[in-house]
């Protein structure tokens, strides 16, 4: 059972694991062998994909990634990013080992690697969801997990945005960009400029300008329900959509993107002691 606020009930034993590891495999090597015996001591079944076996030089295993009870991702941050969006609307549970810098979406640290994930393994852990935000523009949507951006297309260039929330209009403004944030994705970019930071299990975006031009601009959070329209007023200037990071479409001037957060949603599991606020002091209030 999981809930948007988490679950304390103890869970069945994990037993079907799949694993997520660093794009370096020189990174998460040493972490992925070290689970590797923590899994054969525990009678836990590895499953990794063909990307992955490949990463590592492993010979072929049966199995589906998406078929697991949990998801173990060795890495960072942004190596939790991209497991929570591969299993995201697939109910498998993610949790992390971090092996970067920051870190605040994993929740067990390289050195208690065999402590945090054996307690994990017996059940003790709870789930929380995490919305995604879904964007459309054109013939593409697109998904994200952290945030949806839009950018200017010429570095140094800025751009006038026209934006409306729930089919109102708020104007016209001249800034650096838009961002359109998750709960998990409002510690990211979204904090770097000044956004509200929206605490896992909240149901809403924020949405934040990037250097906006302008005394009034504020941040917005938006609650699940309403469309932000986000239309490129900037003349012979094209603007970008990213997703997560990565450009997925261009909006010309006059062109249209529309960002709501998503039917579909991912499941950040943690260790009880790890929470939201214990992280948030530790990371960004010492």
């Amino acid at each position: 059972m999981s809930s948007k606020g988490g679950s304390t009930t103890r869970r069945a034993e994990v037993k079907r694991v799949a694993v997520i590891t660093h794009g370096k495999p020189e990174t998460s090597g040493e972490a992925l062998e070290r689970l590797q015996a923590l899994a054969q001591a525990r009678g836990v079944e590895l499953l990794l994909a063909d990307d992955e076996l490949e990463k590592h030089g492993l010979g072929s295993e049966d199995g589906d990634p998406t078929t697991a009870d949990l998801a173990v991702v060795l890495g960072g941050d942004g190596t939790m990013l991209r497991a929570l969006k591969r299993f995201v609307g697939t109910g498998v549970p993610v949790i992390g080992v971090n092996l970067g810098r920051v870190g605040f979406l994993a929740s067990v640290a390289r050195d208690e690697l065999e402590e945090g994930l054996g307690r994990v393994f017996s059940g003790e852990y709870e789930a929380v969801e995490l919305p995604a935000v879904e964007a459309e523009g054109g013939s593409g949507r697109w998904t994200a997990v952290n945030d949806v951006v839009v950018t200017s297309s010429t570095v140094g260039r800025m751009i006038e945005l026209d934006w409306a929330i729930g089919g109102e209009d708020l104007g016209q403004l001249p800034c650096d960009g838009l961002i359109c944030s998750t709960p998990s994705g409002s510690t990211a970019y979204n904090l770097s400029n000044g956004g509200p930071v929206l605490v896992w299990g909240l149901d809403a975006m924020a949405i934040n300008f990037v250097a906006p031009h302008s005394l009034h601009a504020r941040p917005m959070v938006v609650p699940r329900g309403l469309d932000l329209t986000v239309e490129n007023r900037t003349d012979e200037v094209a603007a970008t959509v990213l997703a997560d990071g990565h450009p997925v479409h261009e909006l010309q001037p006059g062109d249209r993107v529309v960002a709501r957060l998503s039917d579909q949603r991912s499941l950040l599991a943690t260790l009880p002691e790890s929470t939201f606020f214990s992280r948030y002091r530790r990371i960004f209030a010492s």
